[in-house]
């Protein structure tokens, strides 16, 4: 039996840092895309159980992080965004059932005007006694297409509805679609969050930028070993760093510390690609033409990654 417990915790040790995973609808099949089955929800929590993966709140990982501890390669978060009904009526007993913590990023204008499939306050404050409630935005829009004011307004109506309701400030905050870039970074962060997390897949370490922390979705069909199994890398972006003027991605340019002769890159609907590295300095000439509003370049090497996120303005 030691020799299995030592194998399974080897195994683990080797396969990643933390991972925060997103979740979004729970039995709504009329969505697949953006839905986890009850019957895989179930599933991916057994996986977590039986592979020695420790479920923690997001509080934990980030006061680890600011407190620059140790980061646990079995930590798990689970987050949900969007405050469909359907995780009350589908997953929340599933959650319950495992005793495992989550937070649910609220969208504010769903829950203030009622819409029909989201949930009511009433129920969220309910849901608040088994996981934190923290900020999804007011009216779920796409934050790269507007004004600095409109955003400001966004973020300052839809705090003031969110703590009138549910009697406190939240600590953390999601970008709708996960759509960002730096200006839109700088305006959140404005707001006194203690966290922000994005929707590039990968891997949390000590190194990692409190307020851009990765985070993979599970939903629809996942692979959760293959998620599972990447590392966080410490990279330097030089280039790209926003979304070229033309559309054409001429070169990728990163630095790291990680030992290396080669690494892939990818480029969303592109696939990907070798690169070389040349003492920690991966520099590729692409000339890609970006064919996505939101596109992601990716960084992997030695099975860590490193997401750059590329978004063009209307």
């Amino acid at each position: 039996m030691k020799i299995v417990l030592l194998s399974l915790l080897f195994v683990i040790t080797l396969w990643a840092d933390a991972h925060i995973f997103v979740y979004h609808r729970f039995g709504d099949s009329r969505h697949p895309s953006t839905d986890t089955t009850k019957q895989e929800l179930i599933k991916e929590f057994q996986y977590f159980k039986d592979f020695g993966y420790k479920v923690i709140p997001l509080e934990k990982l980030v006061n680890a992080i600011k407190d620059k501890e140790t980061i646990q390669d079995n930590w798990v978060v689970l987050t949900i965004d969007d405050n469909f009904k359907s995780f009350y009526d589908n997953g929340l007993e599933i959650f319950k059932k495992f005793n495992y913590p989550f937070s649910l990023f609220v969208y504010v204008e769903a829950s203030e005007k009622r819409y029909p499939d989201y949930l009511t306050w009433q129920q969220l404050r309910e849901i608040s006694k088994y996981g934190s409630l923290e900020f999804h935005s007011y009216a779920h829009p796409h934050l790269t297409n507007m004004s600095d004011q409109s955003i400001k307004d966004d973020f300052s109506k839809g705090l003031k509805i969110f703590k009138k309701n549910l009697h406190v400030r939240p600590k953390y905050y999601t970008y709708p679609y996960g759509e960002y870039d730096k200006r839109v970074e700088k305006i959140a962060k404005s707001f006194g969050f203690d966290a922000i997390i994005n929707q590039n897949m990968g891997a949390v370490g000590q190194k990692s930028d409190l307020f851009d922390l990765d985070r993979s979705a599970l939903v629809g069909k996942t692979n959760l070993k293959y998620l599972l199994k990447f590392k966080y890398l410490d990279a330097i972006w030089l280039e790209p760093l926003v979304y070229p003027k033309n559309g054409v991605l001429k070169s990728i340019h990163v630095k790291t510390k990680e030992r290396a002769f080669g690494a892939s890159i990818y480029v969303s609907k592109h696939g990907w690609q070798k690169a070389k590295v040349n003492d920690g300095n991966i520099d590729k000439t692409v000339n890609l033409k970006l064919l996505k509003k939101r596109n992601r370049v990716i960084i992997s090497i030695n099975d860590k990654i490193s997401t750059k996120l590329l978004m063009k303005d209307n």
